[in-house]
């Protein structure tokens, strides 16, 4: 049982490891719980027997504390085959009691879990809390005895499927420019500068705007606000080459797309960039892979100005060319 609820980013990144898992031992049935809105990134995967969704949404202030018990009960009666192991991948403290009710042993976890968590599990790997998601979630089938080649990995997301009215192109450049993370976004002239800078290439917005102002152009589709995260996935597959801001759209770009730049403007790309080694990475003004930057330009601090996105704009004419 996969115990790992959230977030959009953090379930591409256990995809890995859980594969990793199901090739060493393919007899296993796996099946993963997760949040109802995350679902469709795990539908229809051959990796596992069942996806479980959590109303995580029901469950909030303290009426949800007498949901998330009784959901817990039903939880615990739901099929399994025996033995089962729980792997809580989550690590946090509404996981940890959900991995605990579930009423399978051994229950795993890893030593960078909070909020109290480790006291829900029975066995707690090992893990650098300063190393990317990826490397600390693999920590799990190593320590089942499963090798992991770091250079092989994959991320087998679901397929998703075509939004209506999508263009019938090959040469769209989707960017995904907005994220619910402080200080993430671009900012609306950046935006603007960025899409015209990459005129007269077809360029499709993608992403919850939040109602900030939409560039214009001729050349630009705009799809924000009218895709589901089936179909956000699909696009991202289908795209010439991605931009996009440091978010959940980001790592699923970078898992079905070599061709993706992710924009870091205060995160730090070891931690939370593409994984995807030949995915690319806009950090303190430079363009680099994940792992190709000074020491000193991780901790940087900078937003993207007109001026860097008329450099990003140029890197991805010449990388399209």
């Amino acid at each position: 049982m996969i115990v790992k609820p959230s977030s959009l980013g953090d379930i591409v990144h256990t995809l890995p490891a859980v594969q990793a898992i199901k090739e060493a031992h393919p007899q296993l049935k796996l099946r993963w719980l997760a949040n109802t809105e995350w679902t469709p990134l795990l539908q229809g995967s051959p990796l596992l027997e069942e996806v479980i969704s959590f109303p995580r949404k029901q469950c909030r202030g303290l009426p949800g504390l007498f949901i998330l018990r009784r959901w817990a009960k039903s939880w615990r009666a739901m099929p399994r085959e025996a033995p089962e192991i729980v792997l809580d991948f989550q690590g946090l403290f509404r996981s940890g009691y959900l991995s605990r009710a579930r009423g399978s042993r051994p229950v795993i976890g890893l030593s960078d879990s909070r909020e109290g968590a480790r006291f829900f599990h029975d066995h707690i790997l090992p893990v650098d809390a300063g190393a990317h998601a990826v490397d600390r979630y693999l920590a799990i089938p190593r320590a089942l005895g499963i090798p992991v080649d770091a250079e092989k990995l994959t991320f087998p997301l679901a397929q998703g499927h075509q939004p209506a009215g999508w263009p019938d192109r090959q040469d769209l450049i989707v960017v995904h420019p907005w994220s619910r993370g402080e200080g993430k976004s671009l900012s609306p002239e950046a935006l603007q500068s960025l899409c015209t800078a990459l005129a007269p290439l077809p360029v499709v917005l993608v992403g919850m705007s939040q109602g900030a102002a939409i560039p214009q152009g001729e050349h630009i589709t705009d799809f924000s606000n009218r895709t589901s995260l089936a179909e956000l996935i699909w696009i991202l597959r289908q795209a010439r080459f991605v931009i996009s801001v440091d978010s959940g759209p980001m790592h699923i770009a970078a898992a079905v797309n070599d061709r993706t730049l992710g924009i870091h403007t205060w995160s730090d790309p070891r931690q939370v960039g593409p994984y995807n080694p030949r995915a690319w990475v806009w950090k303190a003004g430079r363009i680099a892979h994940r792992t190709g930057f000074q020491p000193q330009e991780y901790g940087m601090e900078k937003q993207v100005t007109e001026a860097d996105a008329g450099d990003i704009a140029a890197f991805v004419r010449n990388f399209r060319d």
